[in-house]
C-alpha cells in the first residue's frame, strides 16, 4: 500500500521571487503609510495562510450566477468615457485603491509610482553588478577579523 503526500504549492519561478520579495521591501520601506503598501503586505499575508489551507472544493455556477459583466437578454452596457476608463484601469494597477475617490487615487498613484522608480533604480544597480564581485565582497568582509591599526 503507498501513502501519498499532498505536495506543497509549487515554488514560484525566479523571477516572480524576485518580484514579489521586491514588491515587500518596497512595502516595508513605506512603513505602512500608504494605502498600496499595506494592500501588498495584506496580499503576501493572505497567500500565505491560504497555502496553508486545504482547498476546497466548491461547486462552479453558471456565469450568468456568477457575476458576469455581460446583461442577460442581449442589451449591451453603455461605453464609459474615456477619462473614467482610464481611472478603472489606475483602480487596479494601483495595489489597495480600487474603492478610494479620484483626489486621493491620484495621492496613492504617485507616492506608488515613485517608490517603483526607487526599486527600478536599485534592480538596476543590482544588475550592474558582477556575480563575483558581490560575493567576493561578502567573504571578504566577514573573514577580516583582525581590525587595522589606528595611527
Amino acid at each position: 500500500q503507498v501513502r501519498q503526500r499532498n505536495s506543497p504549492a509549487p515554488a514560484p519561478s525566479g523571477s516572480r521571487t524576485v518580484r514579489e520579495a521586491a514588491d515587500k521591501v518596497l512595502a516595508i520601506a513605506a512603513r505602512g503609510r500608504t494605502r498600496w503598501s499595506r494592500a501588498i503586505l495584506a496580499n503576501r499575508l493572505k497567500l500565505r495562510l491560504k497555502n496553508h489551507k486545504k482547498a476546497k472544493v466548491r461547486p462552479k455556477l453558471p456565469a450568468t450566477v456568477a457575476g458576469s459583466s455581460r446583461l442577460i437578454g442581449g442589451e449591451r452596457q453603455q461605453a464609459l468615457p474615456p477619462l473614467e476608463k482610464r481611472v478603472k484601469v489606475l483602480r487596479r494597477l494601483v495595489p489597495g485603491c480600487r474603492k478610494l475617490s479620484f483626489p486621493n487615487l491620484l495621492e496613492e498613484a504617485l507616492d506608488y509610482i515613485a517608490a517603483l522608480q526607487m526599486q527600478v533604480r536599485a534592480m538596476a544597480a543590482l544588475a550592474d553588478l558582477p556575480t563575483g564581485l558581490a560575493a567576493g565582497s561578502a567573504e571578504s568582509s566577514s573573514s577580516s577579523s583582525n581590525p587595522v591599526p589606528m595611527s
